[in-house]
């Protein structure tokens, strides 16, 4: 199986560049897999094709402002950096621009009055470094303060104030994230309150998104790609409402494909398991689903893991079928898009 199997033509003007006006006015593709059929809807509407008993499950991580802005404190050289994950206390795994300017043991300053520093104390995963930060107080409300929200490449704008709720799922609550799980992003508090109204049960689960999700295949067959590990947790009260909706009868619908790969990580003989833990699960077609029965999710790049998940999910045939069609009718695509509901 080839990865430019994968590949479609996408009109540059459908890269939604900002956010619906509305969470929860963004439109939905409504795929059904039996049928082959396609309906046009909005996301208010998703609520009729979920049936009382039937369980939601999202993703309640919380992206951080992960993109901080300093200076190299021997040169005044402006620098970037795109936090990925915290190692352990203040030091954390990072992404920087431009690298080839800071060794080990440079110190880049952040703030107006330098209440951020961060030293350069070794090297990560692919080109990233390791820097060990100081300050005063606490570390999160100051990231809050200095930091950006890490917009994806292809939103060609600088991330402004009102991406910090925007780019942000309403019922996220777990800081860990450096990407948002953006099918979630339609949610809205009173969508939450008609769904547990229906009688529909609600699941949160937790995968802190790293940019492995988001990297290019360069592999030229997909089985040769290696993903990055993830860390995820899933906890007793959500592996039991999971469980016994299964149980009764019920279907279990993953908002978005981390709640999936969630699902599908934590899972053993038909139960999802309580625990915490790092995945690299990887699904392309011909996986077979253990918990996940329907899937709410973006559209996603050309060639990428997640289009193979969605395709695993139905056919690789049928989700570039439903890619053309979203084309044809001018859906808007990635993070700050529309999204499409696989029944």
């Amino acid at each position: 199986m080839k990865v430019s199997d994968f590949d479609y033509e996408l009109p540059k003007e459908l890269i939604a560049q900002q956010p619906c006006e509305r969470r929860d006015a963004s439109r939905m593709l409504v795929v059904d897999r039996k049928s082959g059929e396609f309906l046009h809807r909005h996301f208010y509407d998703v609520l009729e094709y979920v049936n009382p008993g039937d369980c939601l499950v999202f993703n309640d991580s919380k992206v951080i402002p992960a993109r901080l802005y300093g200076t190299k404190e021997s040169s005044g050289a402006r620098v970037e950096f795109l936090l990925l994950k915290r190692v352990e206390g203040d030091l954390w795994e990072s992404l920087v621009r431009p690298g080839r300017r800071l060794g080990d043991g440079d110190i880049v300053v952040f703030g107006e009055n330098g209440e951020l520093r961060g030293e350069i104390t070794g090297r990560g995963e692919d080109g990233s470094r390791l820097v060990k930060f100081a300050y005063s107080g606490d570390f999160m409300p100051l990231l809050e303060k200095l930091g950006a929200m890490p917009l994806p490449p292809y939103i060609e704008r600088a991330a402004r104030e009102e991406d910090k709720e925007r780019y942000q799922n309403v019922y996220a609550s777990q800081e860990g994230s450096v990407a948002c799980a953006t099918a979630g992003l339609h949610w809205t508090p009173e969508l939450l309150r008609k769904a547990k109204e229906k009688g529909i049960k609600i699941a949160y689960v937790t995968l802190h998104v790293g940019l492995g999700t988001f990297r290019p295949v360069k592999a030229e067959n997909v089985e040769d790609h290696h993903m990055h590990f993830e860390e995820y947790s899933v906890s007793e009260e959500a592996a039991r409402i999971v469980n016994e909706t299964r149980n009764a009868g019920g279907r279990i619908v993953a908002v978005g494909t981390t709640a999936c790969r969630t699902l599908e990580s934590a899972c053993a003989d038909g139960e999802l398991l309580p625990g915490s833990g790092s995945t690299g699960i990887f699904i392309y077609p011909g996986y077979e689903f253990k918990l996940t029965d329907r899937l709410i999710t973006n559209f996603h790049l050309p060639k990428s893991t997640l289009l193979m998940l969605v395709s695993a999910f139905y056919t690789r045939k049928g989700m570039l079928e439903a890619y053309g069609e979203a084309v044809r009718e001018r859906y808007r695509f990635f993070s700050y898009g529309d999204c499409c509901f696989i029944l």
